[in-house]
C-alpha cells in the first residue's frame, strides 16, 4: 500500500501525457494477478466496454453530439432535472452487468466542448466482484474545453473481498474551465462486516492543461497483504473515504479551499481542505464510519463549491 497524496509534476510538466502516446502501464500490484479467467476471456464481447460521449453548447443549453458505446457500458438520453441549471444535462454512465468482473477492460472518453455545462454520474455504486484468475481495469479520459463547467461525481466504489482493480482518470482542463471531480471509496461490504478484504485497489488521477503540463496527480495504492490500509495516512479505522477536487480559475484557490473547509466544520467527521498545487483549485477529503454521514458531508462540500462558483445549490440526492 502506497499513497502519496496530491502532487505536482517536476516544473509542472511530465513528458508525454498518457493517452497521447504509449499506453500507461498498470501497477504491478494489479498486473501480477493477470491470468486466464475461467469465464469470458479478456477482450471477449461484454468484457471490453466502451463509452465515448461528446457535448456541445447549442441554443442556450448543452446537448449530446457524439455517442459511441459497446457492452457492457452504455448510457441513456441525457436528463435535465436541475431547476437551478436547466441547460445542464445529467448523464448516467451505466453498465448492463451487476458490477465489475475479472477480465473487464473498460474505456470511457468524455469530451465537453467550449461553453458546455455537464454533470456525470453513475446509476448506482460500482461493485468490484471477487477475482480469482485475473484483474479488472477502467480508464477514463475527460476533456474540458474553454469556458466549460464539468462535474464528474460517480457513486461510491465498493471493492469486494478478493477483487483486484485499477482505475485511471485523466483530465485535460482548459485554464478557463472548471472541473469538479469526486470519488467515494468504501472499505468493503460494511454491512457484512467486510473491511479491506480486497487483494488490490489502485487508482490514479492526473489533471493536465491543454499543452500536457501536469497540474497535479493523486495516486492511491491499497494492497492489504503488503501494508494494512488502516494507518493514519490512509483510511485509519474508518469505513468510507470521500474526496472532492475543484479545478478552477474562476475564484482564488484559497477562497475555494476556505469554502470547502467551512462546509466540513460541524459535521463531526474527520476531514479537511487545502489548495491544490500551483493554486489550480482546491480539494477536500473526509472520512467516516458509514455511507450516509459521509455522503451528507460530501454533499455539503459540493454545495459550498457550487454556491461559490455558480451561485446555485447542488441538487440532492447523490447517487448512493
Amino acid at each position: 500500500m502506497l499513497t502519496g497524496g496530491v502532487t505536482a509534476g517536476p516544473d509542472g510538466r511530465a513528458g508525454t501525457p498518457p493517452g497521447r502516446g504509449a499506453a500507461p502501464s498498470l501497477p504491478v500490484a494489479v498486473t501480477r494477478h493477470a491470468g486466464t479467467p475461467d469465464t469470458l476471456p479478456v477482450g471477449a464481447p461484454g468484457k471490453a466496454g466502451v463509452l465515448r460521449l461528446g457535448f456541445a453548447a447549442r441554443g442556450g443549453r448543452t446537448e449530446l453530439t457524439e455517442h459511441v458505446q459497446a457492452a457492457p457500458l452504455h448510457t441513456t438520453r441525457p436528463l435535465y432535472p436541475d431547476p437551478a441549471l436547466p441547460g445542464t444535462p445529467h448523464v448516467l454512465m451505466m453498465t448492463s452487468g451487476a458490477g465489475v468482473l475479472q477480465g473487464d477492460r473498460h474505456r470511457v472518453g468524455l469530451s465537453c466542448g467550449p461553453g458546455t455545462s455537464v454533470h456525470f454520474t453513475t446509476q448506482t455504486a460500482t461493485r468490484l466482484y471477487r477475482m480469482e484468475h485475473d484483474y479488472a481495469a477502467v480508464s477514463v479520459t475527460l476533456g474540458a474545453a474553454p469556458g466549460s463547467y464539468v462535474e464528474y461525481l460517480p457513486g461510491a466504489t465498493i471493492p469486494f473481498g478478493g477483487s483486484r482493480f485499477h482505475q485511471r482518470l485523466e483530465v485535460t482542463a482548459d485554464p478557463s474551465a472548471t472541473v469538479v471531480l469526486g470519488e467515494r471509496l468504501m472499505a468493503g461490504r460494511l454491512a457484512r462486516g467486510e473491511r479491506h478484504a480486497y487483494t488490490a485497489y489502485c487508482a490514479d488521477l492526473e489533471v493536465r492543461d491543454p499543452g500536457g503540463a501536469l497540474l497535479f496527480a493523486d495516486p492511491l495504492r491499497l494492497v492489504p497483504e503488503e501494508n494494512p490500509p488502516v494507518g493514519p495516512a490512509v483510511m485509519g479505522g474508518f469505513g468510507v473515504m470521500a474526496t472532492l477536487y475543484v479545478v478552477t480559475g474562476a475564484k482564488p484557490a484559497q477562497e475555494v479551499a476556505d469554502a470547502m473547509h467551512g462546509a466540513l466544520s460541524g459535521t463531526g467527521l474527520v476531514g479537511g481542505a487545502s489548495v491544490l498545487p500551483g493554486e489550480c483549485g482546491a480539494w477536500a477529503r473526509v472520512l467516516g464510519e458509514r455511507s450516509p454521514e459521509v455522503d451528507a458531508a460530501f454533499l455539503r462540500v459540493w454545495d459550498a463549491a457550487r454556491l461559490l462558483l455558480l451561485g446555485v445549490p447542488a441538487p440532492d440526492p447523490l447517487v448512493r
